[in-house]
């Protein structure tokens, strides 16, 4: 009985990103570098999640995303997304 409470609670400790999930960041609908970055950012992880892209390149993609967003309009808005 033991040893099946050990496996579950891997389970469960394995998985917890996907059973518990972060708050997302509140966007300001008024700010566009939010917007954008948010937009990008739900994009590479859909790749991410589909195995397309590895975690270092959706890093990097995101800091890309984060450039392009910002030069694209403004330095304006929130810190930049954390990387998951």
């Amino acid at each position: 009985m033991l040893v099946l409470l050990l496996v579950v609670a891997g389970i469960v400790w394995l998985n917890r990103d996907s059973l518990f999930p972060a708050e997302a960041p509140t966007i300001s609908a008024d700010d566009p570098v939010a917007l954008c970055l948010a937009e990008r950012a739900k994009g590479i992880d859909e790749m991410r999640a589909q195995g397309t892209i590895d975690e270092g390149q959706a890093t990097l993609f995101k800091s890309r995303a984060e450039a392009l967003c910002q030069a694209q309009h403004g330095r304006s808005g929130p810190p930049s997304l954390p990387a998951q």
